[in-house]
């Protein structure tokens, strides 16, 4: 009886405030959608607070809720109206999601620092128009009940799709990433990607608003408040037992005669490139540590991979043979060094050999001081790395924040590197570790992938651990495992599975040795892509409005 009265009791609490909420209107909506949204970037890393989403999701659908039903003639009104919604949670939900990206503009605080206010507010609001699109499509095929909390996942998801695509992508914080803390959970990733799992948390997550409060009392079912919820909650703990599963029955095999040396120097950013002194302590330190003994490892050997972040070098490393050659000194035979700096070209139609073009780009050298490999980043920074529309923009005053003079050219794209003694890895420099279906070319697939990266521009923040996050994902997607080696943390090693086998602490200059863990079968994302994460939706939408009642 006692269970029963507490059952009850807690079905109208959902009605009462599923009823209060969707009464909302005006700045009251507006601020709640907004702190919802906010709210929300609990559930992402650092936090992992996922089930703050039980909570923010379900008043958003009860919202959206609000909005009176479309008609032919005030369709575009109602969507207009939940769009703004929408926006609303898309703008906290961002605006708390990547407040770190203020941490650049200090770097040099003299030059940049009057922009971070509209850079930390202005991408937000920009991004937001994503979550507002979906609010607004959703809203239009508004079914009943469940119904809706379906729909309403299949067009999120599609948004978030094309936040990862428009105007060159920025697919940072799929709310999928929420399960990241769970290692059981994301080996879902490997049959639906993390896009995938996104579609799964709003599945979930929106459940409790089940109980539709448009509906008049004799047309609801009452029983379906806290069943459908628990239901739901079910269907997640299958996720993480199939997710354990596949864990428990996996043996992890390094790949053998290999041995990794991550090189994590922790150096900061500022004068990084202003004079020549400045240069030379920081390759000194960095052949230093290369060189070190550690606890773990003597030395380097003949089959060591030493790895160097992204702009490790501050100089043009093809034009600087006295380099090369301290670095053939400290490498072993038959060692290499991987490290990222940048690279010049001429212009190929101009005799002056003046270098005209720069690139973002990891080199791989012998044990000769030679380069024998390069790679170019091709997914740049916008503002960051390049200024979109220069020559307009340009006049404005408006200028990149690396330090490096002038705007970086785009590489050809993803590649796959085969060194003799080295299985063929995907390089990948930063921001491109993100791009789910860019991190292995067409038609030869890597055994590892390598991603450096300068996180030191964001401090103590957490855009290093978001940006972590989605290199163990890559892993998940691609059944890869992945090296990930970073200026100031976070440096890793994770294998196929997505599950971290070394990991150094932010902020810190440290080595690791590790061995590299092996590939395993391409998984069905491997192969199919988005695909039959497509075709999850699809079934899933036909289910929606196959079955849907009319009101």
């Amino acid at each position: 009886m006692a269970q029963e009265i507490r059952l009850v009791s807690g079905q109208a609490m959902i009605m009462r405030i599923a009823n209060a909420v969707s009464e909302l209107r005006g700045w009251r909506a507006w601020g709640a959608a907004f702190l919802s949204g906010a709210l929300s970037t609990l559930a992402l890393p650092p936090f992992h607070i996922f089930v703050v989403l039980f909570f923010t999701l379900p008043i958003f659908v009860w919202l959206l809720d609000g909005v009176n039903d479309p008609t032919p003639s005030t369709r575009w009104r109602v969507m207009r109206r939940a769009g703004v919604l929408g926006w609303f949670f898309g703008f906290g939900y961002f605006l708390f999601g990547l407040y770190w990206i203020g941490h650049a503009f200090l770097v040099e605080a003299d030059k940049f620092a009057f922009l971070l206010p509209f850079a930390v507010t202005l991408l937000p609001a920009g991004l937001a128009l994503f979550t507002a699109l979906a609010a607004g499509l959703s809203r239009l095929v508004w079914f009943a009940g469940y119904r809706r909390i379906a729909m309403l996942a299949i067009i999120w998801t599609c948004c978030e799709w094309l936040r990862g695509h428009v105007f060159t992508g920025f697919p940072w914080n799929q709310i999928g990433e929420s399960l990241i803390g769970s290692d059981a959970l994301i080996q879902t990733a490997a049959m639906i990607g993390a896009l995938g799992l996104s579609f799964v948390v709003m599945l979930v997550g929106a459940s409790l608003a089940t109980h539709d409060p448009r509906l008049p009392r004799s047309l609801r079912n009452d029983r379906h408040i806290l069943g459908v919820p628990l239901a739901a909650i079910c269907a997640l703990l299958l996720l993480w037992l199939g997710g354990a599963i596949r864990l428990a029955t996996t043996q992890d095999v390094p790949v053998e005669n290999v041995s990794l040396r991550l090189v994590q120097p922790d150096i900061s950013l500022k004068d990084k490139w202003q004079d020549a002194d400045r240069a030379s302590a920081i390759i000194g330190k960095l052949l230093r540590m290369s060189a070190a003994p550690t606890p773990a490892s003597p030395g380097l050997g003949a089959h060591s991979i030493v790895i160097w972040p992204e702009g490790a070098i501050p100089v043009l490393l093809p034009f600087e043979p006295y380099l090369r050659s301290a670095i053939a000194r400290v490498l072993p035979q038959g060692a290499i060094l991987i490290a990222g700096g940048p690279r010049g070209e001429p212009d190929p139609d101009s005799d002056s050999g003046r270098l005209t073009h720069f690139y973002n780009s990891l080199f791989v050298v012998d044990d000769a001081g030679e380069i024998v490999e390069t790679y170019d980043k091709a997914h740049l920074v916008p503002f960051g790395e390049y200024v979109p529309f220069r020559q307009i923009l340009g006049r404005l005053g408006l200028r990149k924040i690396t330090q490096f003079q002038g705007s970086f050219d785009t590489g050809p794209g993803p590649r796959t590197l085969s060194l003799p003694g080295v299985p063929d890895f995907s390089p990948l420099i930063c921001y491109e570790i993100i791009f789910a279906n860019d991190v292995v070319a067409p038609g030869h697939r890597p055994q590892w992938l390598l991603t450096i990266t300068n996180d030191a521009w964001f401090g103590n923040s957490g855009g290093p651990y978001q940006h972590f996050a989605q290199a163990r994902m890559r892993a998940v997607e691609q059944g890869l495992p992945v090296v990930r080696v970073a200026n100031s943390g976070i440096s890793g090693v994770i294998d196929a599975y997505g599950r971290v086998q070394s990991q150094t602490s932010l902020n810190s200059s440290q080595l690791v040795d590790a061995t590299l863990p092996s590939a395993i079968t391409p998984t069905l994302y491997a192969r199919l892509g988005d695909g039959f994460l497509a075709l999850v939706m699809l079934a899933t939408g036909f289910a929606a409005i196959y079955g849907r009642k009319r009101f």
